[in-house]
């Protein structure tokens, strides 16, 4: 006879409500993971958008996703000329937002060259870019209906959507919009009419629209990237990245704050599933003290005892932690963000909440041991 089984069926209401309100506790945890795990995705897919293997940026920094890089246009044929390097294109990189039938639309703007490296992988509507001019593929996230016109710049330039992409967001789930490297410097560079015609008025001299956030290039397999890197990095004004230091920048910097606020919460939950638990064993406990004592008087060992209670715990942790991952599961796809759950976070989350069981169940058995057996003859 399993006395915990028992117990439970004896107090199955209260017992299916805890169960309950500890899995909507432990899917926030799970679905903060997923989270934190669709983030990390999102940044890196962006990264390994144009699987270079290298990245030129602006000397001294870590651009163009850690922080800010700017260097000349022309870099990029000074970098196709460099030993080893078999393809090389330029891109730039800038949110912007814009109103669509009234309501606001915010995109990151990747602009790249036709035909080289830095545009989308993979369309799943539409076609790639082939004018030189306002047209636009985006991500479809963004809601947008092949064909859609978008107004941008300041000027009020229209794009056309011509193609359609997938889960191209970037860690802040903004979607992630290419256009061409011309159209891109037009946005970022061009100004407002009224500030151009007084800069006019002024006499001042037009700024540099040839600027680029970074440079991406291909290496040879037969050469070493670490080669090429250091013939780049001999001119002062730029910096060499390969791709798995661009993808370490990116995790460490961009979404670093955003793990660590995740982690929080996630710390704070598990508490307070902790202390739920621990008040229901311990309130269960205290409800059949007599019965304990009746078990002890008649020369039931304390292990029994024990196992009786831990195993209410587990049971309450196990079952809500499997309804959490079941109800975040069937409404995942429902979330503003993509939420990724890997076997391996789910496995680590399923043991912490086993741990958690076994410290909650610690006050209940310590209530339990200490049971005299002659209570069992009062009253």
């Amino acid at each position: 006879m399993n006395l915990a089984f028992r117990d439970i069926r004896h107090n199955l209401l209260r017992f299916v409500l805890t169960c309950f309100g500890l899995s909507l506790l432990l899917g926030i945890v799970i679905t903060m993971t997923g989270i934190y795990r669709g983030a990390l995705d999102d940044a890196l897919r962006l990264v390994r958008a144009t699987n270079p293997d290298l990245w030129i940026v602006e000397a001294s920094t870590n651009g163009p996703f850690a922080e800010s890089s700017r260097i000349s246009g022309d870099t990029r044929e000074m970098v196709a000329r460099v030993y080893g390097v078999e393809r090389a294109g330029a891109v730039t990189y800038q949110p912007v937002q814009t109103e669509i039938r009234g309501k606001a639309l915010r995109l990151f703007v990747v602009g790249f060259e036709l035909g080289r490296l830095g545009g989308p992988r993979k369309l799943v509507a539409g076609r790639q870019l082939l004018r030189s001019h306002y047209e636009i593929v985006v991500d479809g996230s963004a809601g947008l209906a092949l064909g859609t016109e978008i107004p941008l710049g300041t000027h009020g330039h229209t794009f056309t959507v011509v193609g359609l992409t997938r889960d191209e967001v970037t860690s802040g789930g903004d979607p992630v919009a290419y256009m061409t490297l011309l159209d891109a410097q037009q946005l970022q560079f061009e100004r407002a009419p009224p500030i151009a015609r007084r800069e006019s008025a002024r006499g001042g001299a037009a700024a540099a629209t040839n600027i680029v956030n970074a440079v991406v290039a291909r290496v040879s397999p037969y050469v070493p990237v670490a080669d090429v890197a250091a013939s780049v990095a001999r001119w002062k004004h730029l910096s060499a990245l390969t791709q798995a230091q661009q993808e370490a920048l990116v995790s460490k910097f961009v979404i670093e704050r955003q793990r660590k606020q995740l982690g929080m919460f996630m710390v704070l939950l598990v508490i307070v599933s902790a202390v739920i638990i621990a008040l229901i064993i311990y309130s269960l406990t205290m409800d059949k003290l007599r019965s304990i004592a009746t078990l002890k008087l008649v020369g039931a060992p304390d292990r029994t005892i024990i196992g009786l209670i831990v195993q209410q715990a587990l049971s309450m942790g196990v079952v809500g932690f499997l309804i959490g991952l079941a109800l975040v599961m069937a409404f995942r796809g429902y979330f503003p963000r993509r939420v990724i759950l890997l076997p391996d976070d789910v496995a680590v989350l399923f043991a912490i909440v086993i741990v958690v069981c076994l410290a909650a169940s610690s006050l209940g058995v310590r209530a339990a041991v200490k049971v005299d057996p002659s209570k069992a003859l009062v009253g």
